[in-house]
């Protein structure tokens, strides 16, 4: 069973407590040029609200990383700019988390890795990576020369803005509702704030697909995007007047695999829209947006205890699975046909916490077994980190031909053992060099 770690004190080590640092920088990434870069067919007609990327910088006298968020569908294989970050700015690559909220109207980024399922991208698409690239890079040498001393805590709340869409009708399984499939409602929410409790940063952990105004054709931060604006549209209002900068709402991807939106356009992709039908889309949007971003404000507001004294750590593995052949969601998906697949782990811990990041669409069941699993009870799944190879259903599901299944680019027996085990290992390995610094 997971228990809970108590953070290291100068009651226990006899030393100095280690002080946090945290630095958050918001930027635009909103393409200037949209041709060809609509990840499915067809081009996108324009833009309804900007793309930004969210980077945050900690660090603790001995241990740097970084936690990037990017208003995209997805960013493939992302090593080349973990390994720039490292060479530019020190933070070494295994310490860095890219992750992106999964709103499908947006592009995507980087590299397909050889075996993974996922929509290429052409000539436009790779230039427009590398525009990404030097904006986060940028942001990160910001975020880390304003970096302060700071505090952290962390909170759960809930929202039911979300619900199982592997849905059985007519016969089939489609994408639809399933109010009575696993769905996990549990909002995180990560607190950073200067000693003076000037806010930094939340981080803000959901499970669900962004989609709610997905086939409309315009560029959108969808569900993810309107919750972050409503989030940091508060630290604007409410603010006393002593901030320095302005506080960030990083969204992170749960276990959303398996996991749409309760309210969203309702059109199959290809057909265009009315006027009447966005209008009523992008409100559901921003209602949905707003029920999870008033949560995580609420639950912010609640967390009290705090601390300076936070130890840092960090690490990265790949586990090659066996690729499943085949198995193509969508006609504009080719799988290389190669025996392996790279099943990206990250981890980053902050004192009893753990966020555990996953190259893939994680389904619910997956995250609920590493739950049990972890050593740290307070364990966040972060999806399509580092890379999206594709779906990653749990082992019990692939007896069903669900979309996580069909989507899954590995075959059965692997990615659910390589994920609960791997990132339970991980964080044990974390804190026995945590007891073994403070010896």
């Amino acid at each position: 069973m997971p228990t809970e770690y108590s953070q290291l004190s100068p009651d226990t080590t006899g030393q100095a407590a280690p002080r946090l640092r945290a630095g958050a920088v918001k930027a635009e990434i909103t393409p200037d040029d949209l041709t060809n870069l609509h990840p499915m067919p067809g081009e996108f007609s324009g833009v309804h609200d900007p793309l930004f990327l969210r980077a945050l910088y900690l660090g603790d006298g001995e241990t740097e990383t970084a936690l990037v968020s990017l208003d995209l569908i997805e960013a493939g294989d992302i090593t080349p700019l973990r390994e720039r970050i490292q060479r530019e700015l020190g933070i070494p690559a295994d310490h860095v988390v890219v992750t992106a909220t999964h709103t499908h109207n947006a592009p995507r980024i980087a590299d397909v890795s050889p075996g993974a399922l996922a929509h290429a991208g052409g000539p436009e698409s790779y230039a427009y990576t590398e525009i990404v690239y030097d904006r986060v890079v940028a942001a990160l040498h910001k975020a880390r020369a304003e970096a302060r001393p700071a505090r952290f805590g962390v909170g759960t709340g809930t929202a039911d803005v979300n619900v199982n869409r592997e849905q059985y009708a007519d016969g089939r399984w489609i994408l639809g509702h399933n109010p009575e499939g696993p769905s996990d409602k549990t909002v995180w929410v990560l607190k950073f704030e200067a000693l003076d409790g000037d806010p930094i940063a939340v981080v803000v952990n959901y499970a669900v697909h962004s989609t709610v105004v997905f086939g409309s054709g315009e560029i959108s931060g969808d569900l993810a995007g309107a919750a972050c604006r409503y989030i940091e549209d508060h630290f604007e209002d409410f603010s006393e007047g002593h901030r320095d900068g302005d506080p960030v709402a990083l969204w992170t991807p749960g276990p959303l695999g398996d996991q749409a939106p309760r309210v969203d356009l309702g059109l199959p992709f290809g057909v265009a829209p009315t006027e009447r039908h966005k209008a009523r889309a992008y409100a559901a949007m921003d209602a949905q947006g707003l029920i999870v971003g008033a949560e995580v404000l609420r639950v912010a507001a609640t967390i009290t205890e705090l601390t300076s004294s936070v130890r840092i750590g960090a690490e990265q593995r790949t586990v090659p699975c066996p690729v499943k052949e085949g198995q193509d969601v969508m006609s504009t998906m080719r799988q290389e046909l190669v025996d392996t697949v790279p099943l990206r782990l990250a981890l980053i811990t902050l004192a009893d916490v753990a966020l555990a990041g996953v190259s893939g669409e994680v389904v619910t069941d997956i995250y609920r077994r590493l739950a049990g699993r972890s050593p740290l009870a307070r364990t966040l799944l972060i999806s399509i980190a580092n890379d999206r190879i594709g779906y990653l259903p749990d082992d019990a599901r692939f007896d069903r031909p669900v979309h996580s299944v069909n989507g899954c680019p590995i075959a059965r027996g692997h990615a659910e053992t390589a994920i609960v085990e791997g990132v339970s290992d991980m964080i044990a390995r974390q804190l026995r060099l945590l007891q073994e610094t403070a010896r």
